[in-house]
């Protein structure tokens, strides 16, 4: 068998016997709840106003990186122009960064903030 040390040998009684004491059985563990997953933050992806870019190349460009239905990409276009910012998305950072670049390319200024 196995050289036990005396410590170990009173935390392995207790799992041995219960597993032992009945013929064929099998010892049962406690259920252990799984682990709670935390939501990552999230990330305001805001698209800004300027007086420079045309109206189609702004919603040409929301609906190709922010991934929006043209007449939603409308409305944001139209909220930006308007009022001077408007909230294209919230996301994760990784992607809220990634989109905040492909914007940049063209010419459009977009910032990110940590969602409230």
């Amino acid at each position: 068998m196995f050289n036990v040390s005396a410590a170990a040998a009173q935390f392995i009684a207790p799992i041995v016997s219960s597993t032992e004491s009945s013929e064929g059985s099998t010892a049962v563990l406690p259920e252990v709840a799984p682990p709670q997953r935390k939501q990552m933050p999230g990330w305001a992806v805001l698209l800004h106003n300027d007086d420079v870019n045309d109206f189609s190349l702004v919603t040409r460009s929301v609906v190709e990186f922010a991934r929006l239905t043209v007449s939603d990409a409308v409305e944001r276009t139209v909220e930006a122009h308007e009022s001077g910012v408007a909230l294209l998305m919230v996301t994760h950072r990784e992607r809220a960064e990634l989109i905040q670049e492909q914007f940049q390319t063209r010419g459009l200024t977009v910032t990110i903030e940590p969602a409230v």
